[in-house]
């Protein structure tokens, strides 16, 4: 499978972490980087907007500081993700600052737009987008996406419905090229069984919720590492996409996790108003998401430790004796 030079030698386990609305900023981002896997941010955390630009000079500067002083370990590359829907009003003047900052990596959402895919790679960046089924696969492909990321059954926030045995096949069917899997994978193993399905990368979000760099409120953190997938439930109340949250976040907002009703999908809204809100604010402020995998997570670490049990799981991970 052809890979990007961007990840050679740069990786300490193959894992892209995802970009948590609100909770990845520099910090996290920092982090996962000089630990060996991918971190990444959404464009509209940068809250003013202005603020991209200060994010992206520190997560570079620091990165660079440490590449010089590790030259025989450089840190991962970083990523940001960027909502590709109408209502997202911030998206070109976004795409301008990763442009002046010469961006490594997009992570798409919501939409793919072949001009948005040009622009990275005229400067020399590369671009994954994040796809439900095989409809999207093939649409992110033909607009020139670098890499697809397959969010399967179980993905915390806008999450699938497919297994990921059935995703990973039938997408390699046709796709030799980078796939990275999101969906319940929050340990060494999980990232090892990726890998053995055909990915190239697990795609790994709500395990990092729970880490000390995250800004998550310290409820939000406890709660990862108290619940199990029995506590994840599946609505498009909240956004108007489906998407896999936290029943106990749920039940704290004074609602029944059992009857939730259903949203109109043609009125989501993924923009920001000025005062950085999303149009519902319940979602991820007080409705918290998150994956069926959060039961391997039992206690809130930094992100560096988190990455080296992964590690050290990942390679230990062998096949039982029949």
């Amino acid at each position: 499978m052809p890979m990007p030079a961007l990840f050679k030698g740069r990786l300490s386990v193959p894992v892209i972490g995802s970009p948590l609305f609100i909770i990845s900023g520099p910090e996290l981002v920092i982090a996962q980087c000089k630990a060996g896997v991918v971190g990444s941010f959404p464009a509209l955390n940068a809250r003013p907007a202005a603020l991209l630009d200060e994010w992206l000079h520190q997560i570079k500067e620091e990165l660079a500081a440490y590449d010089k002083a590790h030259p025989e370990r450089p840190s991962a590359p970083f990523a940001v993700n960027q909502i590709v829907h109408k209502s997202n009003n911030r998206l070109d003047a976004d795409l301008a600052l990763c442009e002046k900052h010469k961006v490594p990596m997009l992570i798409t959402s919501l939409g793919a737009r072949e001009e948005l895919n040009q622009a990275a790679h005229n400067w020399g960046g590369i671009v994954f987008h994040d796809v439900i089924n095989q409809k999207f696969a093939h649409k992110a492909v033909e607009k020139g996406a670098d890499g697809l990321i397959l969010v399967a059954a179980g993905a915390g926030g806008h999450a699938g419905t497919q297994s990921p045995f059935a995703f990973v096949t039938e997408t390699r069917a046709w796709y030799n090229g980078p796939i990275a899997l999101s969906g319940a994978i929050a340990n060494g193993r999980a990232i090892r069984a990726a890998r053995v399905l055909g990915a190239d990368f697990a795609y790994i979000g709500s395990a990092f919720i729970a880490t000390k760099e995250a800004n998550a409120v310290d409820r939000y953190k406890e709660m990862i590492t108290t619940s199990g997938a029995d506590d994840i439930v599946y609505s498009n109340l909240f956004t108007g996409v489906h998407g896999n949250y936290l029943k106990p976040s749920i039940v704290a907002a004074g609602m029944d996790p059992d009857n939730l009703e259903q949203s109109d999908p043609s009125k989501m809204n993924f923009g920001t108003d000025e005062s950085g809100e999303r149009a519902k604010p319940k979602a991820w402020k007080e409705i918290w998401g998150a994956g069926q995998g959060i039961g391997s997570i039992d206690a809130v670490l930094p992100a560096g430790e988190l990455i080296g049990r992964f590690k050290k799981e990942y390679d230990e991970a062998i096949d039982p004796p029949l």
